[in-house]
C-alpha cells in the first residue's frame, strides 16, 4: 500500500503581469556616450488562488541614470500560476518563495533585457539572485518581529 502520495509541481501559466518602459530625456538622452548607473530594486510575493493552485509574481524596478538624467525607467511583474500537491504545509512556504521565483525569474530577466533593447538601448542582463538567501533573510527577519522583547 503506498504510504503518501507524491508531491505534484506544475506550471499552469507564464505570463507578464505589468509592464511600462519610459525614456524621459529621449531623444537628447541617446547622444550620452556616459555609461548609466543602474539602480535594480526587486521584490516577490505568492499566494493561494484555491484548490492547491497557487500565484508568484516577481516585480523589478530598473532605473537607469547618467548624472541626473533618467536615462530610462523599467517596471516589470513576471508572474506564474503553479498547481502544488500533497507538500507538506511546512514546506510550502519554501517551495512558493524559493522554487516559484527561480522559474519565474529567468522569464523576468528575458522581458526586461527585451524591453530594454526595443527601447534604443543596449542589452540589459539581470544579475543572478538567490532566492533561498532571500528567502531565508525574510524567515529570519519574521522570527525577530516576531520574538518578545527580552529585557535582563
Amino acid at each position: 500500500m503506498a504510504d503518501a502520495q507524491q508531491p505534484v509541481f506544475n506550471i499552469e501559466k507564464l505570463y507578464v503581469k505589468d509592464l511600462s518602459v519610459e525614456v524621459p530625456n529621449a531623444p537628447a538622452i541617446y547622444l550620452e556616450r556616459e555609461a548609466p548607473q543602474i539602480d535594480v530594486n526587486m521584490s516577490s510575493e505568492s499566494r493561494a488562488l484555491g484548490e492547491d493552485l497557487y500565484h508568484a509574481s516577481i516585480t523589478v524596478t530598473v532605473t537607469a541614470k547618467t548624472g541626473d538624467k533618467t536615462m530610462f525607467l523599467v517596471e516589470c511583474t513576471q508572474a506564474g500560476i503553479f498547481r502544488i500537491e500533497h507538500v507538506p504545509q511546512d514546506q510550502l512556504p519554501m517551495v512558493l518563495g524559493i522554487g516559484c521565483p527561480n522559474i519565474v525569474f529567468p522569464y523576468l530577466r528575458e522581458t526586461v533585457s527585451d524591453v530594454v533593447i526595443r527601447a534604443g538601448f543596449p542589452p540589459l542582463l539581470l544579475n543572478p539572485v538567490n532566492f533561498e538567501a532571500l528567502f531565508l533573510q525574510q524567515q529570519q527577519a519574521q522570527q525577530q518581529q516576531a520574538a518578545p522583547a527580552q529585557t535582563h
